[in-house]
Formats: C-alpha cells, sequence, structure tokens
C-alpha cells in the first residue's frame, strides 16, 4: 500500500467497559475455582488495554502491524484495536517555521541575508510517516533550499541606472516573491505529504559587509533623484517667468540681461540653502 487509509477501529468506551468486566470476573473465578483457563482469560483481558488508542483534535494515529501499514484514525475520540499494533502520531495542525537568517547570493551577485516564515500541515499520513525519514526536519532542509534558490532568481533592488532594471525584486515585489516562494517550497515537500498553507519573507537584508556601501548607494541615488526634480521644477519655472513678464510687457529684457535673470533664478530655485537678498539701488547696469 502506497496511499494513505482512513480506518475507524471500535469503539473505545465499550471495549473498556468489556475487558474491565473481563478482567475483575476472570480473576474473581480464577481465586474462587483455582481454575488455569481464568488465568488465561487474565493475561488476555490485561494484554488487550494496549489496544486503546487515543486521538486528539487534530491529530492522526498512523497504526502498523509488525511493520505492515494497517491504516491512519483521523477521528477523535477514544477506540480500541488489536493490541499488537504499533501506533504513531502525526499531529495535523498548522505549524509555524520561521527559517534561520541564510547569507545567499542574489541574482546580481550580492550577498544578503534572508529568512522566511511558513505555514505548513500535514495532509497525507502516509507520505510524511514513510516516505521521508523525519518530516519536520525535511521541511526545514527544503524550505532552506528553497530560499537560496529564490534569492539566486531575483535582485535585492532595482539597478536601472547601470543596466539592471527588473520588474520583479526581492525588496519591492512582495506579493510576487511571496507566490513564487510558496510554489517552489509546495513542489517541494508534496513528496511528504505537507501542504503549504502560506510563505513569505520574514527578514531581508543586504549582509554586513557591503551593507553601508548600499546605503551610501541608495542616498545617492535619492539625491539625484530629488535633484532632477529640483532642477526640472526650477526651469518650468524661469521658463514662466520669462514669459508672463513678456506677455505684461513689465520690462524689456535684452539676452544678457535675460541670462542673468535665468542665472540667478536657477542658483535660488536649485540651491540648498536660501538666498541672501541684494538690493540694487542703481541701474539695472550696476
Amino acid at each position: 500500500m502506497k496511499t494513505e487509509k482512513i480506518i475507524k477501529p471500535a469503539n473505545g468506551y465499550l471495549m473498556l467497559v468489556i475487558m474491565l468486566l473481563l478482567f475483575v470476573l476472570s480473576i474473581t473465578f480464577s481465586i474462587q475455582q483455582e481454575n488455569a483457563v481464568y488465568i488465561l482469560v487474565t493475561i488476555l483481558s490485561f494484554i488487550g488495554f494496549f489496544g486503546f488508542i487515543l486521538v486528539n483534535p487534530n491529530t492522526s494515529k498512523v497504526i502498523l502491524l509488525f511493520g505492515k501499514y494497517v491504516g491512519t484514525v483521523k477521528d477523535n475520540g477514544l477506540y480500541w484495536a488489536n493490541p499488537f499494533f504499533r501506533k504513531k502520531t502525526i499531529s495535523l495542525r498548522a505549524s509555524n517555521f520561521d527559517s534561520e537568517r541564510l547569507k545567499v547570493n542574489d541574482k546580481l551577485g550580492n550577498p544578503i541575508m534572508i529568512s522566511t516564515i511558513l505555514v505548513w500541515r500535514v495532509t497525507d499520513t502516509y507520505k510524511a510517516a514513510f516516505d521521508v525519514d523525519n518530516y519536520e526536519n525535511f521541511v526545514r532542509v527544503q524550505t532552506d533550499a528553497a530560499v537560496r534558490k529564490l534569492a539566486s532568481m531575483y535582485p535585492y533592488d532595482n539597478f536601472a541606472d547601470e543596466g539592471h532594471d527588473e520588474d520583479i525584486t526581492l525588496r519591492s515585489s512582495v506579493n510576487e516573491v511571496s507566490e513564487a516562494l510558496e510554489k517552489e517550497i509546495d513542489e517541494r515537500l508534496s513528496i511528504a505529504g505537507i501542504e503549504v498553507l502560506e510563505a513569505r519573507i520574514g527578514y531581508l537584508a543586504y549582509a554586513q559587509e557591503i551593507a553601508s556601501a548600499m546605503l551610501k548607494r541608495q542616498q545617492a541615488t535619492a539625491i539625484v533623484a530629488a535633484r532632477h526634480k529640483i532642477v526640472q521644477g526650477a526651469v518650468e519655472m524661469v521658463e514662466m517667468a520669462l514669459l508672463e513678464l513678456n506677455k505684461r510687457q513689465i520690462v524689456e529684457l535684452d539676452d544678457e540681461r535675460k541670462a542673468a535673470m535665468v542665472s540667478n533664478l536657477l542658483i535660488i530655485l536649485c540651491g540648498d540653502k536660501e538666498a541672501s537678498p541684494v538690493v540694487n539701488t542703481g541701474t539695472l547696469s550696476h
């Protein structure tokens, strides 16, 4: 048998009453009548107590008889079966796994630190019990392997200025990366009869040796982007000022004075510090 088989043994409460009666009566009759048959019944009823199976909610019992798979009990309650059955408990509850922070290289070769949070549960007790050696350790090892593979498929961040313009990155594409990670882990854990309920990145950062350099790079990129926006807005404002002055005929400026005005306005609008005004009490030429 290579698949899970659901079984339901005899009612445990009824068998408990029967076993107690057999045990007590056999002892009583063996004392009164000194018959070896009643002693044999006492021994058998005592052995029968080892046949009780207690199944808690969201747990299961995998039943074996001398190394042969008999079936799995999933309904919670008290049951009785062959005392020689071997019972193995497998939890059906959802479990959390927070992996260790792994140091791996992303698609661009940058060392990063990454970890994942996984929510999983057993759906096929036969596979979990017999197709892998230790299904809990199997989850940990395969999750780490899937995270390493995922990190090598995507860059940490976009570097469009260096010709690396990616649609999906580990830092910004949270949903896409989580879906890819969940699919990858689910394929790996299906051999153990385990279902992945959720998988997402729990921790993501550059490795310590390049974290400082990458922070400076991000800051420089942000400064350049801000400067670009400031210059663009300043040019538009200067253009608007010249058009309005010309349209309203407030003052006539030749090319030299227009150039001086443009220069002064750009310095004021693009400068880091506030400009100090200089009052000219003479002519425009002085």
